[in-house]
């Protein structure tokens, strides 16, 4: 079972790593271009990933709010509430 676990552990991060690598905003890329971070994670998996995780992305702080384009949870989207109030207002019944 360890055996396993030595071989799948590094495989999942290493995974975990490209996906999350490709998938990251060019403006949100630390350090070097996207694409040699990439290569980084490829060719060396567990350096790589590791060092992706750890410096390779900017991290969104706590508490701001996201930018434009990005998908906000309904009730975190200051226009889809306003627009339940005009939907309550509109409606003739008053349910």
């Amino acid at each position: 079972m360890l055996r396993v676990l030595m071989f799948l552990v590094p495989l999942a991060l290493s995974v975990y790593a490209f996906i999350d690598c490709i998938s990251t905003r060019d403006e949100d890329v630390r350090h070097m271009p996207k694409p040699l971070w990439a290569i980084l994670v490829l060719l060396f998996p567990l350096v790589g990933s590791v060092s992706w995780i750890i410096a390779g992305k900017r991290r969104q702080p706590a508490g701001r709010p996201a930018g434009r384009g990005r998908w906000v949870a309904p009730d975190d989207n200051p226009d889809f509430l306003k627009s339940l109030d005009r939907d309550r207002d509109e409606d003739p019944k008053g349910d």
